[in-house]
């Protein structure tokens, strides 16, 4: 499999515009697919119009609080030829599905070490089959001279990523709290790789955002990893030279408003267990490839059952941050070889 790789630069109405064009075929694909395949993971009909009150809200939160971001939306629309609350639909998918209570056996495990090889990794657990919406995104603004390298399914601005001053991002779904329109994190988190060249830097500038759900995010530079637990817009952070989270909150404070099922809960904690463990056995001159290996291990590795509803792992991400690489299994990382990208 040979990804997707999409170098957009310019301003962000260009660099929007340049993602749209190159990927406009596939979008479109994406979009007739059941509603970017919203269709078959919530239970209620929805349609654009029934979803056009709540993207409008989420539209106006984001404007506010990241223009350029909403900037670089109406680029996008405009190069894949979609409408603007198309190309809105595709980054809140996560929010439009809400909570699933379903029992499921995973939704990522990450880790990160800090030292003289700094390394973030993790795999991505996702429902609806998205293996086939990966795309690589190497962003160059010219109102900086930072770059960010981004993974991206299907039209989404932001997942996570890292850049070119050290930066390196992941992320866990932990679910709690009241989920409202906001600035979703896949594109908090794009925000954050655009301007903060630190994991403190990063931290400062997420507490102002209205974040839009829970999550918890992985940071990791040069001299520190740091994990965020966020909850209805308040930020928990754990901080250790080594960590690694997976769906539940580890935060006290936040432990009693988890609302995890049972048997996503059990998941949780076994892949917590396989991962700090896994972590502890590499050595701080690991290459990439023994990181695969812990990622491609059950339960870390979470397998396909054939339910479109249920997560799986669909990749699996291995990042420097001090070299400016990320690197990519995509699908089952048990299955497949690894692409590599580095800023260029």
């Amino acid at each position: 499999m040979s990804l997707p790789y999409v170098r957009a630069c310019g301003d962000p109405y260009q660099i929007g515009y340049q993602h749209g064009v190159a990927r406009r075929s596939a979008l479109h694909a994406f979009l007739a697919d059941g509603l970017c395949r919203l269709e078959q993971l919530v239970s209620e009909p929805i349609s654009m119009h029934s979803l056009a009150a709540l993207l409008a809200a989420y539209d106006e939160r984001i404007s506010l609080a990241v223009p350029q971001l909403a900037r670089e939306l109406d680029g996008l629309a405009a190069g894949a030829q979609l409408s603007r609350d198309e190309a809105l639909l595709m980054q809140l998918r996560r929010e439009i599905t809400g909570y699933q209570r379903i029992p499921t056996m995973g939704d990522c495990t990450t880790y990160a070490r800090t030292g003289v090889n700094p390394v973030l990794a993790q795999t991505v657990d996702l429902n609806g089959a998205l293996d086939d919406q990966i795309t690589i995104l190497q962003v160059s603004s010219t109102a900086s001279a930072r770059r960010s390298l981004v993974l991206s399914f299907g039209g989404l601005l932001g997942y996570l990523g890292l850049n070119s001053d050290g930066l390196a991002i992941g992320l866990n779904l932990v679910l709690g709290g009241d989920w409202k329109p906001g600035v979703p994190p896949y594109l908090a988190i794009r925000y954050l790789l655009d301007c903060a060249s630190s994991v403190d830097e990063a931290i400062a500038l997420l507490r102002g955002l209205p974040l839009a759900s829970s999550r918890s995010l992985m940071l990791c530079d040069r001299t520190q990893v740091v994990c965020l637990e966020i909850l209805d817009n308040e930020i928990a952070a754990i901080d250790g030279p080594a960590l690694a989270h997976t769906n539940h909150f580890l935060r006290p404070e936040f432990a009693d408003r988890d609302e995890l099922n049972v048997f996503a809960r059990n998941s949780s904690v076994r892949r917590l267990e396989s991962a700090r463990a896994g972590l502890a056995r590499l050595s701080a001159d690991a290459e990439v490839e023994q990181h695969f290996e812990l990622l491609a291990e059950p339960p870390i590795c979470v397998p396909d059952t054939g339910d479109i509803r249920r997560e799986r792992t669909v990749a699996a991400v291995v990042m420097l941050p001090d070299r400016g690489e990320l690197h990519i299994r995509p699908g089952d990382p048990s299955r497949h070889t690894t692409e590599s990208f580095r800023l260029s």
